[in-house]
């Protein structure tokens, strides 16, 4: 058993936005932040494991005031370091200090207007932030390659959900063209966790199999690449591997992802509830070895190998989450409340 070579931290649960369809249910349950020197514990258990990158993601990462100082630890190891966030709060200073110690960093941005974007992500004024971050992102850019210097790398990632797949186009052809130094946008269809796995979602935000096969169509992608500048690099994917199928786990060895809670709690598999152990306090390989067993667990095995459709990975992953999750989880998964259609008041 080779050990991870990808590893997500979700540093925190503390988010500014309230997203639709949030895989970690961020700004709505404890935030479970550690201390600074708690984080480095935690940061070092994962450096003896050695990965080959990590991103640190949540909730908004930006909120853990040394973030940037976690992030050097990763950089200072040999780590590579990538950075999710909303641009809620990315200030130039931050920006600059970031592009010393970040592989890359990536900014979410869910539609190609502010009427779309914000309404996905639960806040006003969440669009012009997100294209705020990005524009200051790729001034450093700018003024770091005139001088001969580190330049930051950037992207897009973009979650696709029926009431904003209208809009990938737009954002190749309208948006993109504004951040001159910006690498990649990548459009990804919702997987079914989180709060996007409520049947209520299901039902009405997360892709028809019709919808991910045209996302994932070589036509589209030639569509959207066109559409943006030719030095931008767009993907699209239907997300499959996250699924942890075992057909493909067995013919992927290379996949090999560890996922992290704020307080150092490690996940069995990256998007089902169900933790095996804290890295403060146990061998990070043996919470490993622990985490790699679940994926062949004989009830693991048998939900993921029913699934045919989107919807039959929704509920899948609503019957492991049930069976793995703790007390504490399990009980706040029944308080989700019910999906409101985008667009549509709230009662």
């Amino acid at each position: 058993m080779k050990n991870p070579n990808a590893v997500i931290w979700d540093v925190t649960f503390a988010c500014p936005l309230r997203c639709v369809h949030c895989y970690t249910e961020s700004g709505r349950r404890p935030a479970k932040n550690l201390t600074h020197d708690e984080m480095l514990r935690v940061a070092d258990a994962i450096i003896s494991l050695r990965p080959k990158m990590i991103t640190l993601c949540g909730g908004e990462p930006l909120t853990i005031k040394r973030i940037v100082d976690v992030a050097r630890h990763f950089d200072e190891a040999g780590v590579r370091v990538f950075l999710y966030t909303s641009g809620w709060a990315l200030p130039a200073a931050a920006v600059e200090e970031l592009s010393d110690v970040v592989t890359k960093i990536v900014v979410s941005l869910d539609g190609a207007t502010a009427a779309t974007h914000d309404r996905i992500r639960g806040r006003a004024g969440s669009f012009d932030r997100a294209t705020g971050a990005l524009a200051r992102i790729d001034a450093e850019a700018g003024r770091r390659l005139a001088q001969g210097r580190r330049a930051p790398r950037f992207g897009i990632d973009y979650v696709v959900i029926r009431s904003n797949f209208g809009e990938l186009e737009a954002v190749c052809r309208e948006l993109a063209p504004r951040f001159p130094h910006l690498e990649t946008v990548h459009f990804g269809a919702v997987v079914p966790t989180g709060l996007a796995s409520r049947p209520s979602f299901v039902e009405h935000e997360l892709l028809h199999d019709e919808q991910v096969a045209e996302l994932i169509a070589p036509r589209t992608l030639e569509r959207l690449r066109r559409a943006a500048p030719p030095s931008v690099t767009v993907e699209t994917t239907e997300n499959f591997e996250v699924q942890m199928n075992p057909a493909f786990l067995a013919r992927t060895p290379g996949f090999r992802p560890m996922e992290i809670e704020p307080d150092g709690e490690v996940r069995a598999m990256p998007i089902y509830e169900g933790t095996v152990g804290s890295l403060l306090t146990e061998d990070p390989l043996v919470l490993w070895r622990r985490s790699y067993e679940r994926w062949t667990d004989p009830f693991v095995v048998e939900q993921l190998n029913a699934i045919r459709t989107r919807a039959d990975w929704a509920e899948a992953l609503r019957r492991i989450d049930a069976r793995f999750a703790s007390h504490e989880d399990r009980a706040r998964i029944e308080r989700r409340p019910v999906f409101v259609p985008l667009g549509e008041p709230s009662h």
